[in-house]
C-alpha cells in the first residue's frame, strides 16, 4: 500500500468525522429530529469528538451538544451524566475562540433548565472558566460567556453568589461599556439576574459602579438594550430604600418617563416596573416622581396599554396613593381614577382586576374627598359585583371587599351609596348604612332625598339581628325622622292602613 493510499484513509476518516458532526449539528436544530438522535446514542458518539485533533470537528461537536442540551432538561441531564462538562471546562482555557464560544453555549444550554443542572455547571468549575472568558479580547467569546453566567445566576441567590464569588461583577460592568450592542444587552441582563435575588447581591452590583453606566443607556435608541437596562435598575431598586435612592440619584428621572411612550411594549412595561419599584418605598421617593410628572405619564401609559403590560402601571398608582392624602390626591388630579375604572372593566384577567381593586382602595381610603372621586367614577357597584361573583378568584374577591370597606368608611357622597342598599350583602351593607347614619342627622336636604328616592323604605325592610352594629346604624337613621314617617315606610304598614280602611265605619 502506497503512502498516498495510507494518507487517503486518514483523510477519509477525518472527512467522515467532519461530515458526521456537521450533519448532527444541523439535525439537532430541528425539534422533530431530537428523539431519533437520542435513541441512536448521539451523546456517546459526540463526546470523544470534543477532544478531536481537528479544531473544527471539536467546535462542531460542541455546537451539536449545545443544541441537544438546549432542547430539553433530559438531554441536558444526559450531557451532565456523560461527564462532558469537565472536558468542556478544561478546554475552555486552552482552545481557540471558536471552540470557546461553542463550549460556553453548551454550559449555557445545560444551566438554563433548572437550578440542579446549573449547579452541575458550577461544580464542574464552569463559572471560573467562564469568568476567565470575560477577559478575552474577542467580543463573541465574552458574549457567549456572559449568556452562560446569566443562565446560572437567574435561578437562585446561591447560584448568583457563585457567579459573584468568581469575580464576574466588575467584568460584567466593563462588558456593559463595550461598543458591541449584543454584549451590552446580555451584560445588562446578567447584572439584572444577579441583582434580583437579595439586597446583598444588588449591593454587590451597585458597589461595582453599575448604576452610573446603566443610567447613561436609558435613552439609547436600541430597544432591546433599554429593556435590559430598565430591568436591571428595577431589580436593584426593589430591595430597599437606600438602593432605590441610589438609582434615583443617578438622575434617571425624568429620562425614564420617556420610555413609557416607547414603541417597544417591553421597554414601556419595564419603565413602569422601575417606577413601581421606586415609589413603593417612601412618600419622599413617590413625591419626587410625582414632581417630574410621573403619575400623569403612567395614566397616559395605562390608556395606551392592554393586558399584563398595564399591571406595573396600576400598581405604581396604588403605591403612590397609599403613602399620603396628598399623593393620593395627585393620582386623582392626574385623572388616575377614571383610568383605573377602565382597567377594572376592560381587563379580563382576575389578577389584573385584583391589582386594580387594590389600587382603587389605596386612592379612596384617605378622606371623604378621595372616596367621592372613587364613588363618582361608578367604581363601588363594580367592586361589589366582582366581590359577589362566585366565579372570580378568591384573591380578587378579597381585594374588592377590602377596597369597598376602605372607601365606604370615608364616603359621604350619598347618591353613590344608595344603589348599594339594594345589592350589598349584610357584611358590606353595614358600612353603607353606617355612612348614612353619619350624614343624615346633619343634612336636612339629604334626609328629604333619602325618603323620596326610596332609600329609607329599603333600609326599613332590612332584616337585622337585634343588638348588631347594623341595627344601631338603622336606629340612628330612624331617629332622624318623625315617628309617622318611619311607621309609613315600615314593611306591612300599608296592610295596617288597608285593614283600618276596611274596618272604618263612616259617620260612626
Amino acid at each position: 500500500m502506497t503512502q498516498r493510499q495510507i494518507l487517503q484513509a486518514f483523510e477519509q476518516y477525518q472527512q467522515s468525522r467532519m461530515q458526521f458532526v456537521q450533519t448532527v449539528a444541523e439535525l439537532a436544530n430541528r425539534p422533530q429530529n431530537i428523539q431519533t438522535l437520542q435513541n441512536a446514542g448521539v451523546m456517546s458518539l459526540l463526546r470523544p469528538l470534543l477532544l478531536d485533533v481537528v479544531p473544527s470537528i471539536q467546535q462542531t461537536a460542541a455546537l451539536a451538544l449545545g443544541r441537544l442540551a438546549n432542547y430539553s432538561d433530559d438531554l441536558a441531564e444526559a450531557v451532565v451524566k456523560g461527564d462532558v462538562l469537565p472536558q468542556l471546562v478544561s478546554s475552555l482555557a486552552s482552545q481557540n475562540r471558536f471552540y470557546k464560544k461553542a463550549a460556553a453555549f453548551v454550559l449555557r444550554a445545560v444551566a438554563k433548565h433548572s437550578p440542579e443542572l446549573a449547579g452541575a455547571v458550577v461544580t464542574s468549575g464552569g463559572v471560573d472558566a467562564l469568568v476567565l472568558c470575560l477577559e478575552e479580547f474577542d467580543p463573541g467569546v465574552k458574549e457567549a460567556a456572559v449568556w452562560a453566567l446569566g443562565y446560572i445566576a437567574r435561578h437562585n441567590a446561591q447560584l448568583a453568589q457563585a457567579v459573584v464569588d468568581a469575580g464576574a461583577i466588575p467584568l460584567l460592568v466593563l462588558s456593559v461599556q463595550e461598543p458591541e450592542m449584543a454584549l451590552k444587552r446580555i451584560a445588562a441582563s446578567t447584572l439584572s439576574d444577579i441583582a434580583k435575588h437579595t439586597p446583598e447581591l444588588a449591593h454587590t452590583v451597585v458597589d461595582a459602579g453599575a448604576i452610573a453606566h446603566l443610567a447613561q443607556m436609558i435613552l439609547n435608541p436600541d430597544a432591546k438594550l433599554k429593556r435590559q437596562v430598565l430591568s436591571a435598575l428595577s431589580q436593584i431598586s426593589k430591595h430597599s430604600i437606600s438602593l432605590a435612592e441610589m438609582v434615583v440619584e443617578a438622575e434617571i428621572f425624568p429620562a425614564a418617563l420617556a420610555c413609557l411612550r416607547d414603541p417597544d411594549e417591553y421597554v414601556r412595561k419595564n419603565a413602569a416596573t422601575l417606577m413601581r419599584e421606586v415609589v413603593k418605598h417612601t412618600p419622599e421617593l413617590s413625591q419626587l416622581i410625582v414632581n417630574c410628572g410621573g403619575v400623569a405619564a403612567v395614566v397616559d401609559y395605562l390608556s395606551d396599554s392592554r393586558g399584563n403590560v398595564r399591571l406595573p402601571g396600576i400598581m405604581m398608582l396604588g403605591y403612590v396613593a397609599a403613602h399620603t392624602e396628598t399623593l393620593a390626591m395627585a393620582v386623582i388630579v392626574s385623572k388616575g381614577v377614571p383610568q383605573l375604572a377602565l382597567c377594572l372593566s376592560e381587563e379580563p384577567e382576575d389578577h389584573i382586576k385584583a391589582a386594580t381593586a387594590w389600587a382603587v382602595g389605596q386612592v379612596g381610603r384617605h378622606s371623604p374627598e378621595h372616596a367621592r372621586a372613587v364613588a363618582t367614577a361608578n367604581l363601588l357597584p363594580k367592586l361589589l359585583a366582582l366581590y359577589m361573583d362566585a366565579n372570580r378568584s378568591e384573591d380578587l374577591q378579597v381585594k374588592c371587599k377590602k377596597a369597598l370597606k376602605a372607601v365606604l368608611q370615608k364616603c359621604t357622597y350619598l347618591p353613590a351609596l344608595e344603589p348599594l342598599l339594594y345589592d350589598a350583602p349584610s357584611n358590606i351593607l353595614k358600612h353603607v348604612v353606617c355612612q348614612f347614619s353619619k350624614v343624615l342627622p346633619h343634612d336636612s336636604k339629604a334626609r328629604r332625598l333619602f325618603v323620596t328616592s326610596g332609600g329609607l323604605k329599603k333600609v326599613l325592610e332590612v332584616k337585622v339581628e337585634p343588638g348588631s352594629a347594623l341595627q344601631e346604624h338603622i336606629n340612628t337613621i330612624n331617629g332622624c325622622y318623625p315617628e309617622e314617617i318611619i311607621r309609613y315606610y315600615s314593611p306591612g304598614y300599608s296592610e295596617v292602613l288597608l285593614a283600618r280602611v276596611e274596618s272604618y265605619q263612616p259617620g260612626a
